[in-house]
């Protein structure tokens, strides 16, 4: 019996992308990293700054998301999110940049708790990029 199941990444530009042969999918939830196999509980989860990883037999691809909406659901996985990249595409600079702009965030006065922990997680998320 197969252990695959679907997964769909949409962003607001497109649809970012579907794939049907997943074995293991592990998301940044606010909870914690989760990890997603099939038959796995219905669950709707908010995702934080980190790396979603998804697992093939083939192979494993791994991508910097910044925030979103995870759902599994009948052994479909949806993503939807504001902000991904692949990690093998991204550049330094681009990490650089976006580092940057994270750790400006970080020192701004007015920067609430919750907000505060999420540019820290991105900030510590980046670092192990660059």
């Amino acid at each position: 019996m197969s252990e695959e199941f679907k997964i769909e990444i949409v962003n607001p530009e497109n649809s970012f992308l579907s794939r049907e042969d997943v074995t293991e999918v592990v998301v940044p939830a606010f909870e914690g990293e989760m990890g997603i196999l099939k038959d796995h509980i219905s669950i709707i989860s908010f995702l934080k700054p980190g790396i979603i990883k998804i697992f093939s037999k083939s192979r494993e691809d791994n991508y910097y998301v910044e925030d979103g909406i995870v759902e599994f659901k009948n052994n479909n996985l949806s993503v939807l999110t504001s902000s991904i990249f692949n990690i093998k595409d991204i550049d330094k600079d681009k990490i650089s940049e976006l580092l940057a702009q994270a750790e400006e965030n970080s020192k701004n006065s007015d920067i609430t708790d919750q907000n505060k922990y999420l540019v820290d997680q991105k900030i510590d998320v980046l670092k192990t990029l660059n």
